[in-house]
């Protein structure tokens, strides 16, 4: 009963006081430390510094920072224009064009909320004006923001390839087609929704229009190229295309566009250091409170439980489905990875399911749970950024959390969506 108080009732009842994650792990071990796991007290800086001695993890400040200069250096608004340019003429075309906009920042900005902020900011004004309502604009932008989570290369991914010790690449290519599904799935929703609320035309596409914003854009979208490209190319591992990264998108931003001069540079490393410090301090927590629950062996009790009840592979699935939404509506995606997975992987590995597949259901499920009512993460900065009433946003995501929680059983029970791009070539 102790052990369960300590790694389980305690964390809980800190987080519904309002403490911060970092503080609620450190405690939590501390507490573990006293009364359960009778180790020293070495082990919290021990496991702390040695949890950031890692280093693929230089690859999140890295992608946080260039997300940030993304954001705030012209590019994103070139891609969204991009995208409005192609997409258009078709009845519901804008709300698709928020799709699209959200998975193509979402792999260049690596950050959920970072994309709800910069596609809410450029798309939401647009939206209303064109026949959306507020409450479905502002859900649109929360949900669709999260697709950030799964898409390649996410810093959540990159953070499960480290506690899973799976490599980041294989995890990569094993997002790319759940998130596209995804992407259709909310595009097919949106048309459906604009075609019943008759929602009106926008203007047609047109070639001149098209070539000239894919012109303006060109820059912009030699992000992705420049990031996958590299990646997948074999030129440079993923913490390097980090880095290539920052240096491609301050080039554009400052040299090529010209919207990011010195005072606005120090402005975008301030608040990137402010993100990295709230990532990195949740990592070191994590770290302690992941090594003393392995350590007690309760992944281990938790698989022989689990074995006796004789449950069928997609029961554990689904109870494991279950737990991470749960989670996943209360912590932030990195927070969830980090503490989890070491919990669950042995879980799942002993019921057969493979760990790259495995990480994926992980992904969806905590993008899920950021705007799930009634504490996901998107929901609060939705309401930050929109100044909308809780109540509103509440209602307006339900559709949104089913139809991608229809996405997440068909990815969960058919992993040849996860693996069938692993397989190809050998």
């Amino acid at each position: 009963m102790t052990v369960t108080f300590v790694y389980f009732i305690l964390p809980t009842i800190l987080l519904l006081l309002g403490l911060p994650i970092f503080v609620v792990l450190i405690l939590t071990s501390t507490a573990a430390i006293l009364w359960v796991a009778h180790v020293p007290m070495q082990v919290i800086q021990t496991n702390m510094f040695g949890s950031l001695n890692n280093f693929p993890l230089l690859a999140v400040p890295f992608f946080v920072f260039a997300g940030e200069i993304m954001g705030r250096g012209g590019i994103a608004n070139r891609v969204v224009a991009w995208v409005v340019s192609i997409i258009g003429g078709v009845r519901g075309s804008l709300a698709v064009t928020t799709v699209a906009s959200s998975e193509l920042f979402g792999a260049m900005a690596h950050t959920s909320v970072g994309t709800v902020v910069a596609i809410g900011r450029l798309l939401f004004p647009s939206l209303t004006k064109h026949g959306y309502g507020e409450r479905f604009a502002v859900s649109l932008i929360t949900s669709s923001g999260a697709v950030a989570v799964i898409i390649p290369p996410s810093i959540s991914m990159i953070l499960y390839a480290l506690t899973a010790q799976v490599s980041a690449i294989k995890l990569f290519t094993a997002g790319i087609l759940p998130s596209l599904l995804i992407g259709l799935i909310d595009a097919a929703y949106v048309m459906i929704y604009a075609r019943i609320k008759a929602v009106p035309l926008s203007s047609p596409a047109r070639w001149k229009n098209v070539w000239a914003s894919t012109k303006e854009a060109s820059w912009a979208i030699g992000t992705i190229v420049v990031i996958f490209g590299g990646i997948y190319g074999g030129v440079f591992t993923p913490t390097e295309a980090a880095g290539v990264a920052v240096v491609y998108s301050l080039f554009v931003a400052m040299v090529v566009y010209r919207e990011i001069g010195l005072r606005e540079l120090w402005q975008v490393i301030v608040s990137s250091v402010y993100l990295i410090a709230q990532i990195l301090i949740i990592v070191t927590g994590a770290g302690v409170y992941s090594w003393l629950m392995t350590t007690s062996g309760i992944p281990q009790r938790l698989i022989d439980t689990i074995t006796t009840m004789h449950l069928p592979h997609w029961q554990t699935l689904l109870f494991v489905n279950a737990g991470l939404l749960v989670a996943g509506s209360f912590l932030e995606p990195p927070a969830a990875i980090l503490i989890l997975t070491p919990l669950l992987l042995p879980v799942v590995q002993a019921a057969g399911i493979d760990a790259l597949h495995f990480g994926i259901i992980m992904a969806v499920n905590l993008s899920i749970g950021l705007y799930m009512p009634p504490f996901g993460l998107n929901l609060f900065a939705a309401k930050a950024i929109f100044n909308a009433p809780m109540g509103t946003i509440y209602r307006g995501v339900l559709p949104f959390v089913a139809i991608n929680f229809a996405a997440l059983l068909i990815i969960t029970y058919v992993p040849a969506i996860s693996t069938v791009l692993l397989t190809m070539g050998h």
